[in-house]
């Protein structure tokens, strides 16, 4: 990219909203952990440095190599970032009783500062640091304050260093877009050229440059991230694709013939698999969640290896990977231990022998449907909901069965339609039902019944980090509750998930 702005990530639960904040208004920007600077030319605009866990009293604080960038580049420190500079250049931080936690108002703002251009006196912000800087370097100066911290915001003109206490990039501060588009585009002079279309004309230039004649093979999984991909490698190398979408039988009801009636319109070279039987016949009696994810896995690489082997001269793999996973292998503590053993593709370019591509490995996944409407996807697949790659697997508690897989797609199916129909889809970033391993004493007409349970789950989230539930209205779920027990044989008692995340998680195994 010829224009963009590196944030240095020191472990900050909110480096990736920095992230979104400078995306968001159409610049380019990547994330790099503190000990790996990348190679700073004509194209780094400026430096953001994260917050963090840690403390820069800490005898092992992280600590960022800057020797490249000051007095070069604008540099914006936030929370730990703006206390690791005060230090750096013989600043005093100190823990002390002046600790904040939550929304402050700042009592003093430098206006002629560019980076409080047209912040309000007494703007609210987000404070989270339990240290203060209780001295600044020489030549820096105080440009903000609040209540209880004096040099919440200071300023080296020397070195081109702008440094706050309290985090930009969080919600709850106020004009925190503000802060961000000052220092983006007013400090740091970056031009606003990110942006859907530059993304797909740029992304489709760099694969035909790439790929040549090469065959690719990809796994569709009918979901947003993979239908993207295909469609960024179908502009790029048109036939030369080919897509294999493999049914696992623990899909939603009629879905595998649903997704690739879709894909049909889209132009695209598909291959439906039906695995069914060897899924289930794979699974059969085992009911540990991670040993389904590990069967599951298995048995995709070698089903998909079986077919990607019948298309002769196939030399790359592509894969849906988007911006969050890479971020997660690079760490600021180092590659990720483990694999998730539910992500259908983990062990694929290892046992396949080929290249990866990944046309998406720099967006964030609302960045993705983007690109998507760009391309003039089907809203029904830009708008589906994320679903797991074990499928209805880690939705059925306890062994699996055809019985019970049947029984949870209409249970299924029943509260998805009724979503839609009640208007409610587009409103849920997440739903589904689990089918539990206990059963219920009922009545149904005159004779008791001893039948399942099923629990509805339906979340709202930006990226599945974090999630609450939805609070559907009462009159929807007496009416699907009804509906299942009606319709489902063996269910006679519906109940509404009502956890968040944390503590809980958003799928029940």
């Amino acid at each position: 990219m010829k224009n963009k702005i590196v944030i240095l990530d020191f472990g900050s639960q909110y480096t990736q909203l920095i992230a979104r904040r400078v995306r968001e208004i159409n610049v380019y920007c990547e994330i790099h952990p503190y000990y790996n600077i990348p190679r700073i030319d004509d194209s780094v605009k400026g430096i953001i440095l994260s917050g963090s866990p840690s403390s820069v009293l800490d005898e092992n604080a992280p600590v960022s190599d800057l020797s490249a960038a000051i007095g070069k580049l604008p540099i914006l420190g936030v929370c730990y970032g703006a206390q690791h500079i005060a230090k750096l250049h013989g600043g005093v931080v100190e823990s002390i009783e002046k600790r904040e936690y939550g929304r402050a108002n700042l009592k003093f703002v430098d206006h002629d500062n560019p980076l409080f251009s047209e912040i309000d006196h007494d703007s609210q912000v987000w404070m989270s640091h339990g240290d203060t800087i209780v001295e600044l370097p020489q030549e820096y100066k105080v440009t903000a304050s609040t209540n209880d911290v004096e040099v919440a915001g200071f300023y080296s003109e020397k070195n081109n260093i702008f440094g706050i206490q309290f985090h930009p990039e969080v919600y709850h501060t106020i004009q925190g877009a503000q802060f961000i588009n000052n220092f983006v585009i007013d400090i740091c002079g970056s031009t606003r050229d990110w942006s859907p279309a530059s993304f797909v004309e740029s992304t489709v230039g760099a694969l035909k440059k790439q790929l040549g004649n090469d065959k690719v093979v990809l796994g569709l999984s009918g979901g947003v991230d993979s239908s993207v991909a295909a469609m960024l490698l179908h502009k790029a190398i048109g036939t030369n694709l080919t897509c294999i979408f493999v049914d696992n039988g623990l899909l939603r009801k009629n879905e595998f013939e649903k997704v690739l009636e879709s894909y049909k319109h889209m132009g695209l070279n598909v291959i439906g698999v039906d695995a069914k039987s060897a899924f289930l016949g794979e699974l059969t009696g085992v009911s540990d969640p991670e040993q389904k994810r590990k069967i599951i896995g298995r048995v995709f690489i070698e089903t998909f290896d079986s077919e990607a082997k019948k298309i002769e001269g196939v030399k790359w793999l592509a894969q849906g990977t988007i911006y969050p996973d890479v971020i997660e292998s690079v760490s600021v503590n180092g590659p990720s231990v483990t694999i998730k053993s539910h992500h259908n593709v983990g062990g694929l370019p290892e046992k396949m022998n080929l290249k990866v591509v990944e046309p998406l490995r720099l967006l964030f996944k609302d960045e993705v449907r983007k690109v998507g409407k760009e391309m003039n996807l089907s809203p029904s697949i830009l708008g589906r909901h994320p679903f797991p790659g074990p499928g209805l697997a880690i939705r059925i508690l306890g062994a699996i069965t055809p019985e019970k897989v049947s029984l949870l797609q209409e249970v299924d199916n029943c509260f998805i339609e009724g979503l839609k129909s009640a208007g409610l889809y587009d409103k849920v970033w997440q739903a589904g039902a689990m089918l539990l391993p206990v059963q219920s004493v009922g009545v149904m007409g005159d004779e008791r019944t001893y039948e399942s349970v099923v629990s509805l789950r339906a979340v709202e989230s930006t990226d599945g980090m974090t999630a609450d539930w939805v609070h559907l209205p009462y009159e929807f779920l007496s009416k699907i509750s009804n509906e299942i027990i009606n319709k489902v044989r063996g269910v006679n008692r519906v109940v509404y998930d009502i956890s968040s995340k944390p503590p809980a998680t958003i799928e029940w195994e």
